[in-house]
């Protein structure tokens, strides 16, 4: 009968286990945080949810009365720039990773990390000082033509500062971060899939739709949902082109428009006492919650999926 070998072990250096120690350190601490503005969010945010609705600023029926619209407003508009980046960012990484000559798509490569790195406020003073006078003559035609279709309902806004400009904004702004994250999965396709494909006879449109996508769905999927992440909580371009109000509408082209829970946080901070900071401090709690969740599902989309894909 024969004995197994006996398994060789490495010599711990001092190095390993300094470096061992510090990743196990990091990793931790992320939790730590995490749990810890868990913590505070809660602790902070139960006074404002058995406070009486009437020391609430506008004094709503109830809290949940008060974040409705401003949850309803944050979820619209993200879902709104969604929509429209998505489509744009994959159709710009398929032509950087697979159309375009090496010199050009390097170029663009650049532009795109480039526009990533451009602040918020800068795109905030483009939304309110450009793109509203500029897209309001769009939204008239809009509203005549098509107000039929309830999301172009009359009347039309006379500034061009509604949901729909904030959600073009937040488009551009979640652009770049869908654009590379999409590149780098399409580039990461193994090419024994693009050319077994094309020796098939496939065309290059029909190689990226057998092959190129559906190895990068969930990359996709990944890439989007960090993007949904990015609209969901900015603050400053929001602020800085809405007129908000406290209303559920979806209408694009009012000039009534729902706030979002982070730029209604940014505007009444500064004036907010007692009560009123912990009924903002709550709104956040919502805010870090539907964060959470829609990670949650972005996650559990791409496990399902990446045994094929290699996203993990």
């Amino acid at each position: 009968m024969t004995t197994a070998p006996a398994r060789i072990r490495a010599k711990q250096r001092p190095a390993d286990r300094i470096f061992r120690g510090s990743a196990t350190l990091a990793g931790g601490l992320i939790l730590i945080i995490l749990a810890a503005v868990a913590i505070f969010l809660i602790a902070q945010s139960i006074p404002a949810f058995v406070v009486d609705p009437a020391e609430i600023k506008g004094s709503p029926d109830s809290f949940w009365t008060f974040v409705g619209p401003l949850v309803f407003g944050t979820v619209w508009a993200a879902a709104l720039a969604l929509v429209m980046a998505v489509p744009i960012a994959v159709g710009i990484a398929l032509f950087i990773s697979h159309y375009a000559p090496r010199r050009l798509a390097q170029s663009l490569g650049y532009v795109v990390d480039l526009l990533a790195a451009v602040p918020s406020v800068v795109f905030g003073l483009w939304g309110g000082r450009v793109l509203a006078p500029a897209i309001q003559p769009l939204y008239d035609w809009l509203v005549t033509h098509l107000g039929w279709i309830p999301l172009f309902a009359p009347p039309v806004s006379g500034t061009g500062r509604t949901i729909l400009t904030v959600a073009i904004v937040l488009a551009v702004m979640i652009l770049p971060i869908i654009t590379a994250l999409c590149r780098e999965v399409f580039l990461q396709t193994p090419l024994l899939h693009e050319e077994a494909a094309l020796a098939l006879g496939a065309t290059r449109w029909e190689m990226i739709r057998i092959a190129v996508l559906p190895f990068g769905r969930s990359g996709i999927v990944s890439a989007a949902m960090l993007g949904l992440g990015r609209a969901l909580g900015e603050t400053m371009a929001v602020a800085m082109v809405l007129s908000p109000a406290a209303v559920i509408t979806f209408v694009l082209t009012s000039s009534q428009n729902p706030s979002t829970i982070a730029s209604n946080i940014a505007l009444n901070y500064p004036e907010a006492h007692g009560i009123g900071v912990n009924v903002l401090i709550a709104t956040g709690l919502i805010l870090f919650v539907i964060t959470f969740l829609v990670n949650s599902i972005a996650r559990w989309v791409v496990n399902r999926r990446k045994d094929f894909s290699g996203a993990n």
